[in-house]
């Protein structure tokens, strides 16, 4: 979800990578060791939760999250619960980066001290306040200075324990006096509007000719300070939790009188710091923050055309996307906009078809195949990810959770075997499960999706030219990647494919392990299959499978997914499993008489249905088909004063239901409008708030039947797998290339170079691949002539935002350090200008 910003989208996302911790402080108890898992929080929010793992102290996770981010955060935390059974879950510690340090940290693996956490450190959420200072002439005729302090409205404040009664408490303070007012309770809201005004005596009466209007006593002002504190009235025994408070010192209104700003709220400093940063332990993690700024189609077309017309230029290494990849650190880092671009503009087959050709060329050895980490390589990967996650999910998923549930050990390593043990009962076991995977991964040539089908074809039809003489090689250069690359790492860690919710067991993982291996060169197709294992026990189990059965059947699916005109179109389409999960619903009136409470339900979507149930795996109490999928639109939190609410609109009556955090309502929302997308009676208006006691509370229009009063949101692509937005890609790509701008004028140096000297190579440009000089420098001329212009776009942008923007607004309160940071830095480039 993007945030607009005066012709711009600003996206946020972030890909974490939880390591392990190490260090953390023993139990108080006799056995000492924990229980532990891991958080991760938006400010407070909690949007993702790890493993628990048992009876350690040095807890390792291995567990990636990632996520597009649908609002605003000051910090990105990371917290480490000790879980009990009898109490409430325990913090140990935590770390929170702030949102500007982010970049600091950057794609690295870092450890991280865990911080004490503390009640009145744990602050999120902002204030606007209004001050102004006036005169007041007394009954007897002498003058007066006197505060009025309005709090108008907070945003954004924490749910604590699930609710959230926020008051605020206005302290006018100084050396010698303290005075405090508080306001009403606004119950059940974390965006409580308050809009109450406190009258403060600011100096002693003094007489009206003697004194101007604002020449006040200076010591009096200079040493006065307003503290608005945030409360959350609770009804437990030990009090209103603290929320956040702010100080601003008298002095700002010699600057302007009133004073209104927004302001950030920040942590109280109780000095209740007693335990040493390391006592709490360590942290290991790797973040990727990412923040893009995209401008209207139009900007990105001369540098989106270059890019797209890639497949078509001779030869493919002088071409835009083929010379990303040359100057990026990581083949990586191009192949994951570049395919995501080149899919969405049905571009990526022949373009990889292409570059894939080439890398063939160039190849000596028929075994060494595209097994090196090249562009083509890569951007295979990628597309494998993007377009076959849900044939991944059919294919292997019901095997691996069986596998995961089962807990049989299927050990085959004597030196690892355990007191009990069989080994023969083990290698059956294990062979049982080989074959299970084996045979549903062979059986599911007809569900390859087309897009990996077409890729198949080119690479298939390239190696078998190449290699003339080598009959297998058609198969390898497949099996290379629909093996190697797809289901053997889906197998080895399925949690990183979402085929399980977090990391496997030690034993399941090492069931895992033996199952992916003997899978990896069953699809290899080698010679000498016993010989390509190190461990001589693996070489033993797989004599298991040394039958020609298995060879035939690999060479069987292998031409079934690199073969055209494969699919029998009166295939039936299986419903594909798209999202599932616990959230909560309100009742929707289909009983006359009904109460329309709020209930806990197990919701399941799929791509022909939209279903819920008391629980997992029972029969659905109501059924919604995809057709009937009017509009999914967010619903404002005061209809029923609950945050993160959605709502699916059907031709009699929308469903109104609230999810976990804001990450998980986006999912929702973003998939079912997805998968309803090309539904012909979809609304193009809807009523952003609920009908409640005869009317709709955000038009009031009173007929429950009334037209929406509010445009529905933009649609998104109907390919439920490949939601993609190609102005938000070329922007990345834009970013690459002037992130590496230094790489790109060397490559045009190395280009002069070889066009005019036929010699040995100058070591500095031996790194870039250039096989035709003249066209690779046309390419990068228009290459750095459209970065140079998308650069100076974003800098006019930024040049205007700063000229319009408010320290202390709704958007920038005061305490946004970063906007702070971007404040100082836009200083420098115009000092610098001028």
């Amino acid at each position: 979800m993007a945030v607009e910003e005066e012709g711009l989208r600003v996206f946020q996302s972030v890909r974490i990578k939880i390591g392990e911790a190490k260090n953390l402080p023993s139990y108080p108890g006799p056995n000492k060791m924990r229980d532990c898992y891991c958080t991760v929080n938006l400010d407070q929010e909690e949007v993702f939760r790890t493993k628990i793992v048992e009876k350690s102290l040095c807890p390792f996770y291995g567990e990636d999250f990632y996520c597009e981010i649908p609002r605003s955060f000051r910090h990105l935390s990371f917290y480490i619960f000790d879980r009990d059974v009898f109490r409430r879950d325990s913090i140990i510690g935590k770390v929170a980066i702030q949102k500007e340090d982010l970049q600091k940290y950057h794609n690295r693996d870092t450890w991280f001290q865990l911080q004490h956490v503390d009640a009145d450190s744990e602050v999120q959420g902002k204030v606007h306040l209004e001050l102004r200072l006036s005169e007041v002439i007394t009954d007897t005729g002498v003058v007066c200075h006197k505060l009025a302090a309005r709090i108008l409205e907070c945003q954004g404040l924490p749910i604590v324990n699930g609710q959230c009664d926020p008051y605020a408490t206005v302290t006018l303070a100084g050396p010698f006096r303290s005075e405090a007012k508080k306001t009403k309770v606004r119950k059940k809201t974390n965006n409580p509007q308050f809009d109450e005004v406190f009258y403060f005596e600011v100096t002693r009466p003094c007489s009206y000719s003697k004194k101007s209007h604002f020449d006040f006593e200076e010591e009096d002002v200079d040493k006065l300070e307003i503290r608005v504190d945030l409360w959350n009235a609770s009804n437990l025994k030990f009090g209103d939790e603290f929320l956040g408070e702010l100080r601003i010192p008298l002095k700002v209104l010699r600057q302007s009188s009133p004073h209104e700003a927004w302001y950030f709220l920040q942590p109280r400093d109780n000095g209740s710091k007693s335990l040493k940063p390391d006592d709490l332990g360590s942290l290991r993690l790797n973040v990727v923050y990412t923040e893009d700024h995209v401008f209207s189609s139009d900007y990105y077309r001369p540098l989106r055309d270059l890019l797209l017309k890639s497949a078509d230029v001779e030869p493919v290494s002088a071409s835009a996307a083929h010379i990303l990849g040359e100057v990026c650190r990581e083949k990586q880092e191009a192949a994951i906009p570049l395919v995501r671009l080149l899919l969405h503009y049905g571009r990526v087959v022949p373009f990889i078809s292409a570059i894939a050709s080439a890398e063939v060329k160039r190849t000596q050895d028929p075994n060494t195949i595209f097994r090196g980490n090249s562009l083509a390589s890569k951007c295979i990967d990628e597309t494998m990810k993007l377009a076959g996650m849900h044939y991944l999910h059919v294919t292997l998923k019901p095997t691996i959770e069986e596998i995961c549930q089962s807990h049989r050990c299927c050990e085959i390593d004597p030196v690892k075997l355990r007191d009990g043990e069989n080994l023969e009962s083990n290698m059956e076991s294990l062979r049982h499960y080989v074959d299970r995977v084996f045979t549903v991964i062979t059986k599911s040539g007809v569900s390859c999706p087309t897009v990996m089908c077409d890729i198949f074809f080119s690479l298939r039809e390239a190696a078998a030219k190449r290699f003339q003489d080598d009959l297998d090689v058609r198969y390898t250069a497949v099996s290379s990647f629909i093996f190697l690359r797809f289901f053997a790492p889906a197998i080895l860690s399925p949690n990183l494919f979402q085929l399980t919710p977090h990391h496997t067991d030690p034993q399941t993982s090492r069931t895992l392990t033996l199952i992916s291996k003997t899978i990896q060169t069953l699809g290899s197709l080698s010679k000498s299959k016993s010989a390509s294992f190190k461990e001589s026990y693996m070489a033993t189990f797989y004599e298991f499978f040394n039958e020609q059965k298995y060879a035939d059947a690999v060479k069987n699916f292998l031409d079934l997914i690199s073969s055209s005109g494969r699919r029998d179109p009166k295939s039936v389409e299986q419903p594909i499993l798209l999202k599932e999960g616990f959230m909560i619903k309100r009742a929707q009136g289909r009983k006359r008489f009904g109460m329309k409470n709020f209930k806990k339900r197990w919701f399941r979507l799929t791509n022909h249905e939209f279903t819920y149930q008391k629980s997992k795996g029972d029969q659905p109490l109501c059924s919604i088909p995809i057709e009937n999928i009017l509009a999914v639109e967010r619903l404002e939190e005061e209809s029923f004063r609950m945050k993160n609410m959605f709502q699916v609109i059907q031709p009699e009556r929308a469903l109104y239901i609230q999810a976990s955090n804001c990450v998980e309502a986006k999912d929702w929302i973003d998939i079912l409008t997805k998968v309803s997308q090309c539904n012909q009676a979809r609304l193009t208006v809807f009523h952003p708030s609920a009908y409640l006691n005869g009317h709709w509370l955000c038009c009031r229009a009173s007929s429950d039947t009334a037209a929406g009063c509010t445009p529905c949101t933009g649609g998104l692509p109907a390919n439920i797998q490949l939601d993609i937005d190609g102005d938000r890609e070329t922007e990345r790509i834009y970013s690459l290339f002037n992130l590496y701008m230094g790489k790109l004028e060397k490559m045009q140096e190395a280009c002069g170079s070889k066009s005019v000297y036929d010699g040995p190579e100058q070591e500095e440009y031996a790194t870039f691949l250039i096989d035709d000089p003249q066209e690779t420098y046309k390419t990068l001329k228009q290459v750095i002539a459209g970065v140079g212009a998308l650069e100076q776009e974003h800098a006019q942008y930024r040049r205007d935002k700063f000229k319009k923007t408010r320290y202390g607004s709704q958007e920038h309160p005061i305490g946004d350090k970063s906007f702070q940071n971007y404040i100082r830095q836009q200083s420098e480039i115009s000092t610098h200008s001028i």
